[in-house]
């Protein structure tokens, strides 16, 4: 059965759900894995998240898949994304996460 992806709505073909990675569990408040809310992303888009935001911002501003969607970090990704079939990217953490990493590695790891 294909799945949809909550973030970018692509839906992943049923052939490709054989790979156990390419739909990934992203938990909506990371490091409160036992009470989180989670949503099925496609591995790009699950890459993408903790490659733009740290594990703070996804608790505090970026919990609810609506504040994803929503988030200007976000928005180019999603238009280049829902334009391609792709279900394996190259994502590059950004200067941004890095630095936070750096400053706090609590904050900053990316939880996946």
């Amino acid at each position: 059965m294909p799945t949809t992806c909550a973030l970018c709505h692509r839906v992943v073909p049923t052939e490709r759900i054989s790979d156990p990675q390419v739909v990934q569990e992203h938990h909506l408040r990371p490091e409160e894995r036992a009470t989180s809310p989670t949503v099925l992303l496609c591995r790009p888009c699950h890459d993408q998240i903790h490659a733009v935001f740290t594990n703070a911002e996804l608790r505090s501003d970026y919990d609810t898949i609506e504040a994803l969607r929503s988030a200007d970090r976000l928005q180019d990704y999603l238009e280049w994304i829902r334009g391609t079939d792709k279900l394996d990217i190259d994502v590059e953490t950004s200067a941004y996460v890095r630095e936070w990493s750096c400053i706090d590695p609590n904050n900053g790891g990316s939880g996946i």
